[in-house]
This record gives C-alpha cells, sequence and structure tokens, in this order.
C-alpha cells in the first residue's frame, strides 16, 4: 500500500483481515504494524473492481469499507462501436503507455478543485439527496422507505459535493452548479444505502430509488453573480 495509485483487482476476493487492514489505510492514510505506525504517500488513491456476476469465494464488503469509496460506476457491457475499438486494438501490438501526469500535479489539481466555489443552496441540495434516503417520508416518497433498511451516511452528502467541485474543475468552471450535483448522484451515492429484503424480492434497485429521488427534489436556480465567479 505504500504507493501513490492501490488497484485492488477483485477486492471482495480478499478475506476479513485483508479487507479491515485496507479500511485503516483507506480512512486514516497510515498503516498499523505491531507497534509501530507508518504514513503512506500522497496523494493515495485506491481503485478497486468487483465482478457482480461471480460469488463463489467471494467475500462481501462491509458497509464502513464500502462508505470510504468516493464513488461506484458501473461499467456495463459495450456497445457495438466500442466493443469494435477494443477488438481492432486486440489486433495491433500493445500500446507504449506512457505517463501523463506525475504525483505533484496531481496533488495541484486536488487543490485547485478545493479551491471551486460551492453555493450554499448546492450543498444544501446535495445533503437533501443523501437524507432522502434515509428519511424518503420527509421529502414525500413515503413509497421508498419499504425498500430501504439504510440510508447514506453524511459521507454521502460530503462525497456528493467534492465529486461536483472536481467536475466542475474538469469542465473549467471555478463553480459548481446544481447539475454537476446530480450527474455524480448516482454513483456517489449508489452503494452507500443498503436495499431491504423487500426490495430485492421486488428487483428493486438502488439506482431505481436515486431516479425517484433526483425526480422529486427540485434543483435550486442558484445566483452565481453572488459569489461564485467564473
Amino acid at each position: 500500500v505504500f504507493c501513490n495509485f492501490l488497484l485492488a483487482d477483485e477486492i471482495n476476493r480478499a478475506p476479513a483481515k485483508v479487507q479491515s487492514a485496507l479500511l485503516e489505510v483507506m480512512q486514516e492514510r497510515q498503516v498499523t504494524i505491531g507497534m509501530h505506525t507508518y504514513q503512506v504517500n500522497s496523494p493515495f488513491l485506491v481503485m478497486a473492481t468487483q465482478n457482480p456476476i461471480e460469488s463463489e469465494g467471494t467475500y462481501p464488503l462491509p458497509e464502513a469499507q464500502v462508505d470510504r469509496f468516493m464513488m461506484k460506476v458501473v461499467v456495463d457491457y459495450l456497445n457495438f462501436g466500442d466493443e469494435m475499438s477494443v477488438v481492432q486494438r486486440s489486433l495491433n501490438h500493445p500500446a507504449d503507455v506512457q505517463q501523463v501526469l506525475t504525483a505533484e500535479e496531481l496533488l495541484v489539481l486536488q487543490s485547485g478543485a478545493r479551491e471551486v466555489y460551492v453555493d450554499r443552496l448546492v450543498s444544501e441540495y446535495a445533503v437533501a439527496l443523501a437524507m432522502a434516503t434515509r428519511s424518503p417520508d420527509e421529502y414525500n416518497m413515503p413509497g421508498l422507505a419499504p425498500y430501504i433498511s439504510f440510508g447514506a451516511s453524511p459521507r454521502g452528502s460530503i462525497n456528493l459535493v467534492h465529486a461536483a467541485r472536481a467536475l466542475a474543475l474538469v469542465r473549467g468552471r471555478r463553480y459548481v452548479v446544481p447539475t454537476d450535483v446530480r450527474e455524480v448522484a448516482k454513483d456517489v451515492l449508489r452503494h452507500r444505502f443498503v436495499l431491504s429484503y423487500e426490495a430485492l424480492a421486488e428487483g428493486v434497485t438502488a439506482d431505481g430509488i436515486l431516479d425517484q429521488v433526483l425526480t422529486t427534489i427540485p434543483t435550486p436556480a442558484v445566483e452565481l453573480a453572488r459569489g461564485g465567479g467564473a
């Protein structure tokens, strides 16, 4: 784990003790071995993969660890054109991969994201989306309550805002708009709440619930001239 980028391939094949050790380093940015504690490098990023189909020989990730991941991005099957591109590339010699970013440059980008302006109304919108998964009755969605055992934690709200900041920076803006939050909402929240047995029995998915949340919670109109700037 003493690296800048850790790829945990098929993380759900790691036994509980390995997952527990990874949980510490993801949360505390340090590793404890016996009586000694070692800090990991900065920046430190973790990307993990899971096979959604195969279950034999796998270990479910604890909710506390899943909550440490900023996003869960679902990778579906490719469309025809993209799959043709993959096939064509497989017929050629392997590409000579070149480094495009240094660790220092990444730290600069992270610092830049922290400078992106977030209006209070945008933050309130992010909090409302997360809280709607915890208390759907309070947001005029009583029909969702039987399908959710546990809603998104406050980390959901926090990461919604941070992910929206990063998206705004990538798009060349120094301020966040509500649509930034809306666009990252599924990736940030889909893994942060626990579906009930009733939801599993009826085929209700996290994305389906989030579709209803995003439709029901009104998108605020933000006057960026008050403090954002371009």
